[in-house]
């Protein structure tokens, strides 16, 4: 069979046939008498090895070893071609990543763009303070996509850049409530109490909605983050949680805060005060714990503190006897 045909046949050009004969790799057998190369059915099912091993990814040396060293094993070539695609798939996963979240910054032009692969470096940085500054740039006139800003700040190990994230994102507009979403969902603990702080400092209903969602969470921080947050917000449906957090001393004194301003609706403040006694006259409550509840009483206003404080100031352990003598003072002072 003529070079012609045999390029027809198996779909590698005459000139790449040529190549392969210039590396050694096949050899026509014969030529005609004209002295055209002919090739047999050996040499053409050469051909089709060569190929095959060509599409796994092999160079055309280790085609050759392959296809004529006897004592040479695939095992450890193939293993080697794992290791490079892996790597290879990586590196354009990458690319593919930051092609999209450029894209999704929607560049006006060309120098928006490098401004955005700027932030995304810097972004990236092992620097902490160029971390900061990306962070805090993120709301200027080429804002940062979104999806990096989650991303930074799910990964931010570093309080102060963490909190420059969190603002820059609450600033980002749409799309982060739902990607913080799905951070609770991490099977990392400071992961998801990232993502549970972060949806703390967004506003709007859509991450006020997966606040409440948090509230059930089986991790017992997310739960307390979610209820801080929707404290601060006006949600009383918090208020046995709050309580909770302050007589099992969990973030007691934000706790505490949280109820103060829940308290302003005269309403609640009754409910918040009744809710305290409550866990006060619980049997298992131990005396940190009452000192703390006690404690919780100053910012609630209403008669039932009142009337709390008033019983609280005889109470046998004399440090809440104390405290609630002393908030009484204040009350009246008032």
């Amino acid at each position: 069979m003529l070079i012609g045909e045999v390029a027809q046949r198996s779909g590698v050009s005459a000139r790449m046939l040529r190549h392969y004969e210039s590396l050694g790799l096949v050899r026509p057998s014969g030529r005609t008498g004209s002295g055209y190369r002919e090739y047999s059915g050996e040499d053409i099912r050469r051909i089709f090895h060569i190929e095959s091993l060509r599409s796994l990814g092999l160079s055309l040396r280790e085609i050759g070893r392959a296809l004529d060293d006897p004592g040479f094993t695939p095992s450890a070539l193939v293993d080697d071609l794992i290791r490079q695609t892996r790597d290879r798939i990586a590196a354009e996963t990458e690319v593919l990543r930051r092609l999209r979240r450029i894209d999704a910054a929607a560049p006006a032009d060309w120098e928006d763009v490098l401004q955005v692969v700027a932030l995304l470096q810097a972004l990236g940085s092992k620097n902490a303070n160029a971390r900061q500054r990306a962070a805090l740039s993120a709301a200027g006139e080429v804002p940062m996509p979104v999806e990096a800003l989650v991303e930074a700040v799910l990964n931010e190990t570093e309080p102060n850049v963490a909190g420059a994230l969190r603002w820059a994102l609450a600033r980002s507009g749409h799309g982060g409530p739902a990607l913080l979403a799905e951070g609770l969902a991490s099977p990392v603990a400071a992961v998801r109490e990232r993502a549970v702080r972060s949806l703390a400092e967004m506003p709007g209903g859509e991450a006020t909605a997966l606040l409440r969602d948090a509230l059930a969470h089986p991790d017992v921080v997310v739960r307390d983050h979610a209820a801080l947050a929707l404290g601060t917000r006006g949600a009383d449906a918090v208020v046995p949680t709050l309580v909770d957090m302050i007589a099992e001393g969990r973030n007691d004194t934000d706790a505490a805060d949280a109820l103060s301003v829940l308290a302003n609706d005269a309403a609640t403040a009754e409910r918040i005060a009744t809710r305290i006694v409550e866990r006060l006259a619980h049997d298992t409550t131990q005396a940190p714990a009452r000192g703390r509840l006690t404690q919780a009483l100053a910012g609630i206003p209403g008669a039932t503190a009142s009337h709390a404080l008033t019983e609280l100031s005889r109470d046998v352990d004399r440090a809440v006897a104390l405290t609630a003598a002393h908030l009484l003072q204040l009350r009246d002072a008032q």
